[in-house]
């Protein structure tokens, strides 16, 4: 169990978790590949990272439940910006990442690299 005196340290870094599609556990159960955070000397938490084509699923959810309603019924203006925010963040180095938010968009893989391409011509 966890030093009361912790809690607000796994309550602070939850949210940055959840948003990156992350798992914590207890940092005695942490693989090799997971991050385990310390708080004033002791491990607190170690957090295991998504795979990154599960980030991409986490990161359109997430846009979906910001914009209140599917990517796919936004306006052509608000899936540009939708695109130009999932570049930002690295979405189409995932493999199939174009594949995913086309799909997610309701739109052409076509569609999603004339966004691409109209924002390079900027």
């Amino acid at each position: 169990m966890t030093d009361p005196g912790q809690e607000p340290f796994i309550a602070a870094v939850k949210p940055l978790v959840d948003a990156i599609g992350g798992e914590m556990l207890p940092p005695d159960g942490a693989g090799q590949d997971d991050v385990v955070l310390a708080w004033e000397g002791a491990d607190v938490v170690a957090v295991r990272l998504p795979q990154l084509a599960d980030s991409l699923d986490h990161i359109l959810a997430a846009m979906e439940r910001r914009q209140g309603r599917p990517l796919a019924d936004l306006d052509r203006r608000a899936k540009q910006e939708v695109v130009r925010t999932l570049e930002a963040r690295g979405a189409f180095s995932v493999r199939h990442g174009v594949e995913t938010v086309a799909s997610a968009l309701g739109v052409s893989r076509f569609t999603v690299y004339n966004y691409l391409n109209r924002e390079k011509d900027a």
